[in-house]
């Protein structure tokens, strides 16, 4: 996890390299295969209180992965 200590450019391009076979627009249940250790009930919960930004269409929330490398960055 020392990749993660260096500075921004670094770290950014570490997880846009992790998340290479998603599209730039997923699924929360692709969020889920992304982000394995966090639950089902969590993802919903990160995504309506934005602290993952989404976008709800109909019941399915489109999250740009952009977003999720902003939110692991924040952790």
């Amino acid at each position: 996890m020392e990749v993660i200590k260096m500075n921004n450019k670094l770290t950014e391009d570490y997880f846009e390299n992790l998340f290479v076979e998603y599209p730039d627009v997923v699924k929360a249940k692709d969020l889920k295969k992304m982000l394995p250790k966090i639950g089902k009930n969590k993802i919903y919960k990160l995504l309506q209180e934005k602290k993952i930004y989404s976008k709800k269409i109909g019941r399915d929330y489109f999250i740009p992965k952009s977003s999720i490398i902003k939110y692991l960055m924040e952790k």
